[in-house]
């Protein structure tokens, strides 16, 4: 999922960290170039500086191509001006923004370009799972935090996996496949579903190696 978040404030940053740990393609745009250059160490972000209330700088950003626009600032005004231009301008499915002051709610709907607005006292994880609509990506990661491996795989033409159903691909002990993204879209897979190339798998387990788990289905 291609993903541009506005606003690289302590929120807007720990989603990016955290949707880009997902292995979601992750764009992070900050007009303030003291905090752009704070967080250059950060991997598998892409930094942009600029003003995000600027049309310019969303397309420069790519948000012509993304599946998601989260708008985390911490002004009302610019998250809505934000949410139209993404929705209006780009053509963004899915448009996010918080909320900093509950009395400008009523402002933050289908009419501003929102999807989903988000109350500024919403747990991170709450946030990602409301503006994602991926519930089991995000419980992943939380397991992952936990101790719990989570594999990532691939299929291709040229994989074993591709064709089978799941249920007949023989996993290491103390593996699961929690999600299957088909399209851009995760599902959480029965034993009947059959496997087409093309497919990325999560894979959970608190006892198998990558290497175990890249042989099971390439």
């Amino acid at each position: 999922m291609k993903v541009l978040i506005a606003g690289a404030g302590r929120l807007g940053t720990q989603i990016a960290q955290v949707l880009s740990a997902a292995h979601n393609d992750v764009s992070l745009v900050e007009h303030d170039d003291g905090r752009v250059a704070e967080l250059a160490g950060l991997t598998r972000v892409r930094l942009v500086s600029g003003d995000a209330c600027d049309p310019g700088v969303l397309e420069r950003a790519g948000a012509l191509g993304c599946d998601l626009v989260i708008a985390t600032t911490g002004r009302d005004e610019d998250n809505l001006v934000v949410s139209l231009l993404a929705k209006r301008r780009c053509g963004v499915p899915r448009v996010a923004a918080r909320v900093n002051d509950a009395d400008n709610a009523w402002l933050f709907d289908q009419r501003w370009g929102v999807d989903v607005a988000v109350p500024s006292a919403t747990p991170l994880i709450s946030l990602i799972e409301e503006a994602t609509g991926a519930t089991d990506t995000v419980a992943l990661l939380r397991l992952s935090k936990a101790g719990v491996e989570v594999i990532e795989t691939a299929l291709t033409e040229r994989s074993r996996a591709a064709g089978h159903t799941l249920g007949e691909i023989p996993l290491p002990a103390g593996t699961v496949v929690a999600t299957v993204v088909r399209d851009g879209r995760p599902t959480v897979p029965g034993p009947e579903v059959r496997l087409l190339p093309g497919d990325e798998l999560l894979i959970v387990s608190h006892e198998a190696t990558e290497q175990e788990i890249h042989a099971a289905f390439q």
